[in-house]
C-alpha cells in the first residue's frame, strides 16, 4: 500500500493547482508550483536518496521507510509527472481514463497497474512504456536546444539528456525593434521529444531572439537556452509577457548556477536588473530566496557574501521605492522580509521594530517583529531583556518559538553554549523549539564562534537521534546541520560519520543529502573560483 502514496500525494498537490486555476481568480497558481514546488523536486531528484515517484513495494517494507518519502518527489515531482502526462495524452482522454478508473474501482482500492490500464482503455498511447519511464525511474532529464539560421528559414534541434519522453511547448520570441522593453510572442507550437532522437525543425523567417523549451511548462526537466536566447534573456527577462514562462527561464538559470555552469554573480545581476520590474510575487519570493540562503550563504566565497547580500538588499529597496507609488502589498511584504534578513547595519531596521511598522507600511505582525529582533541578534544589537520583552509581548507557543531563534543567534559563547545544551544535552525540549533553536543557531557572521561546534554535531546528533526517534532525527538532519560550513574539512567531518557512525535511517538519510549538498556548493565555488581566473588570464593577455 506505501508504495503507492504518490497517487494520493501527487495527485493531491496536481488537482490543487490544476482547480485553482481554472475555478478561482488565482489563475497564475502554476508559477507558484514551478518557482516554489519544482525546485524542491528537481532538488530532491539529484540528491542520493532520489527514489521513483513509484517505488518497488520492496524499497518501502514499513511506515519508517515510507514517511521518509513523503518528500520533494512524492509531491513535486509526481505532481509534475501527472501534468505532463495529461499534456501527452491529451487532457480530454486522461479525464476520460481516470473517470473508467473511478468506475472500476469505486468503494475499493487500486493498485498503479490497475490506474495505468485505465488510461490506456482511453488512449492509442503507449502509457504503460510511459508509466515504466516516468514512475519507475530516477533523476532528471536535460533538454537543450541548438539553433541555427539560413537565408530564409531557421532550425531547432532539442538534444535530450535522459531516459523519459517529452511532449512540450516550444516558444519563439522577438524584441521590438522600436522598443527594447517590449518583448513579442512571435509563435508557441507543441514538440514531442523522445529519448535517442533528436529531429531538426525548420520554420520560415529569420530566427527568433529567444526559443523557450517546456514553454509553458508542463513538464519535468532541466531546460536549457541556445547561447543567443541567453543573451537576449539576460536583457528582457522581466519584460516577457508571460509569468510561466518568466519562471521557466529563473530556472533554467537557478539550474545552470547548481551545475556549475553559470557564475552566482550572474544569477545576482540577472536578478538586481529585473526583480525590481517583476510583479509576479511568486517569481519575486522564489528568486530572492534561492539568491539570499543559496547563492550568497552557500554559493559565493565567504569574501563575497557581504557583496552578494548588499545586491539583495539594493533589490529590495528598490521594491520598496516602486511599492510606495503602486501599493503592491504583497510585494511590498516579500521585500521587507528579505532586507530585514540581508540587512548588514542594525540601524537599518531597528526603528521599524520600535515604531512597530515600516515606513509607507506594513504595521509589524508578530511574525515580522521575531523576524526583525532575530536580525538583530545576530548583529549583536539585541540582549536577553529584549528578547524577554518581546515574549512578554507575544507570548503565544509561536512568540516561545521566536525566542528561542533570538537567543540562539545571540553572538556570545554562552549563548551558543546554552542553546547546544537545549539541543543536545536535554530531552525535554519539544520538537517545534529545537527546530526554532536550530534555525537561529548557525549564523555565516558568526562563523568563528561557532566552530567548534561543527564537529561536535556528528555525534551529538547521531546519539540525539537515537535517544529520541525519527522525528527529531529529521529536525537534527534538516535544521541542525551546519549548513554555512562550507568547506573540505566540514565535508571530511561529515563523511567519516556516515561511513563509521551506526545511525538511524531518518537521520542518515538527511545527513547523506546535506553533504551532497554541500559537495554541490563546494563545486559551485569552485567553477566560479575558475571563471574569475580565466577572465584574469584574458585580461591580463589583452
Amino acid at each position: 500500500w506505501w508504495d503507492d502514496l504518490w497517487l494520493n500525494e501527487s495527485f493531491a498537490e496536481y488537482m490543487g493547482f490544476q482547480i485553482l486555476t481554472e475555478t478561482t481568480r488565482f489563475t497564475d497558481t502554476w508559477v507558484d508550483f514551478a518557482v516554489a514546488r519544482k525546485g524542491w523536486g528537481y532538488d530532491a531528484d539529484q540528491r542520493p536518496s532520489t527514489h521513483p515517484v513509484s517505488p518497488d513495494p520492496d524499497a518501502v517494507p514499513d511506515t519508517a521507510s515510507a514517511l521518509l518519502n513523503f518528500d520533494g518527489i512524492s509531491y513535486a515531482k509526481g505532481a509534475s509527472a501527472l501534468r505532463q502526462l495529461v499534456t501527452w495524452m491529451g487532457e480530454k482522454d486522461f479525464l476520460a481514463g481516470i473517470n473508467i478508473h473511478f468506475a472500476r474501482h469505486r468503494f475499493g482500492n487500486a493498485t498503479l497497474a490497475d490506474f495505468i490500464d485505465s488510461l490506456s482503455r482511453a488512449t492509442e498511447r503507449d502509457v504503460h512504456a510511459w508509466a515504466e519511464s516516468w514512475l519507475r525511474t530516477t533523476g532528471v532529464d536535460t533538454l537543450t536546444p541548438t539553433v541555427t539560421e539560413s537565408p530564409d528559414t531557421w532550425s531547432l534541434a532539442v538534444a535530450h539528456q535522459g531516459t523519459r519522453p517529452h511532449r512540450i511547448a516550444v516558444g519563439a520570441y522577438d524584441v521590438d525593434p522600436a522598443d527594447p522593453t517590449r518583448v513579442l510572442v512571435r509563435g508557441r507550437w507543441e514538440l514531442d521529444v523522445v529519448p535517442g532522437d533528436s529531429p531538426v525543425e525548420e520554420r520560415p523567417g529569420r530566427r527568433p531572439a529567444l526559443v523557450v523549451l517546456n514553454d509553458n511548462d508542463t513538464t519535468y526537466a532541466k531546460i536549457r537556452l541556445d547561447p543567443s536566447s541567453w543573451e537576449t534573456a539576460v536583457r528582457v527577462l522581466s519584460d516577457i509577457p508571460d509569468a510561466v514562462t518568466r519562471a521557466v527561464v529563473w530556472n533554467a538559470a537557478r539550474d545552470l548556477v547548481r551545475d556549475g555552469e553559470l557564475d552566482p554573480s550572474a544569477y545576482l545581476d540577472a536578478a538586481r536588473i529585473h526583480l525590481p520590474r517583476e510583479s509576479d510575487l511568486a517569481i519575486t519570493e522564489g528568486v530572492l530566496a534561492f539568491a539570499r540562503t543559496q547563492v550568497a550563504d552557500r554559493y559565493v566565497p565567504a569574501d563575497r557574501r557581504s557583496a552578494a547580500h548588499a545586491v539583495i538588499a539594493d533589490v529590495c529597496r528598490a521594491l520598496l521605492r516602486r511599492t510606495d507609488d503602486d501599493g503592491d502589498a504583497g510585494l511590498r511584504l516579500i521585500a521587507v522580509r528579505h532586507f530585514v534578513d540581508t540587512a548588514a547595519r542594525p540601524e537599518a531596521i531597528r526603528d521599524w521594530l520600535s515604531d512597530g511598522r515600516v515606513v509607507g507600511g506594513p504595521e509589524l505582525d508578530p511574525e515580522l517583529r521575531w523576524r526583525i529582533l532575530h536580525r538583530l541578534a545576530v548583529l549583536g544589537d539585541a540582549d536577553e531583556a529584549a528578547i524577554e520583552a518581546e515574549l512578554a509581548r507575544d507570548p503565544s507557543a509561536t512568540g516561545r518559538e521566536g525566542a528561542a531563534r533570538c537567543r540562539s543567534a545571540l553572538p556570545t559563547k554562552e549563548a551558543k553554549e546554552a542553546a547546544w545544551a537545549r539541543m543536545f544535552a536535554t530531552d525535554d525540549t519539544s520538537n517545534y523549539v529545537f527546530k526554532a533553536t536550530a534555525q537561529g543557531f548557525w549564523q555565516p557572521e558568526q562563523a568563528a564562534l561557532v566552530a567548534p561546534y561543527v564537529a561536535r554535531y556528528y555525534p551529538e546528533a547521531v546519539a540525539l537521534a537515537g535517544r529520541r526517534g525519527s522525528a527529531l532525527a529529521v529536525a537534527a538532519g534538516r535544521y541542525a546541520f551546519p549548513l554555512h560550513a562550507v568547506d573540505d574539512e566540514a565535508l571530511k567531518l561529515g563523511e567519516t560519520c556516515l561511513r563509521e557512525a551506526r545511525m538511524t535511517p531518518a537521520l542518515r538519510r538527511w545527513i547523506a543529502d546535506q553533504l551532497d549538498d554541500l559537495r554541490r556548493a563546494l563545486s559551485v565555488r569552485a567553477a566560479g573560483s575558475a571563471s574569475v581566473h580565466e577572465a584574469g588570464k584574458e585580461g591580463t593577455e589583452r
